[in-house]
């Protein structure tokens, strides 16, 4: 076997760490393209919770506008139980009067 002069031996370490630096550079280069990825995912987390923050504050909104409603109904409900029963209690009047005076 021929032994291998140094010069040669330098131009084959370096060819030899050329491409290994071409590997490294471009696994280097998929981390960033990975992180900037990872970045923008997270950008779009942010913004999804923030929404879901938002929509929840209106639903509570909502919740507490409904239970007023709800009580207004139960309010207005029970006047017109009343109201009901004082028209049936005039038109009972009403008509004991017409068949008195029918009958007279």
């Amino acid at each position: 076997m021929a032994r291998e002069t140094q010069l040669e031996r330098l131009s084959r370490i370096e060819a030899d760490s050329a491409v290994r630096f071409d590997r490294l550079e471009q696994k280097i280069d998929k981390l960033a393209d990975a992180m900037i990825a990872v970045a923008r995912v997270e950008e779009k987390l942010i913004s999804v919770e923030r929404n879901n923050q938002n929509n929840f504050e209106r639903m509570n909104k909502f919740s507490k506008k409904l239970d007023e409603i709800e009580k207004k109904v139960d309010e207005n409900a029970h006047t017109v139980a009343i109201i009901n029963k004082v028209v049936y209690l005039i038109s009972a009047a009403m008509i004991a009067g017409l068949v008195k005076f029918m009958w007279m």
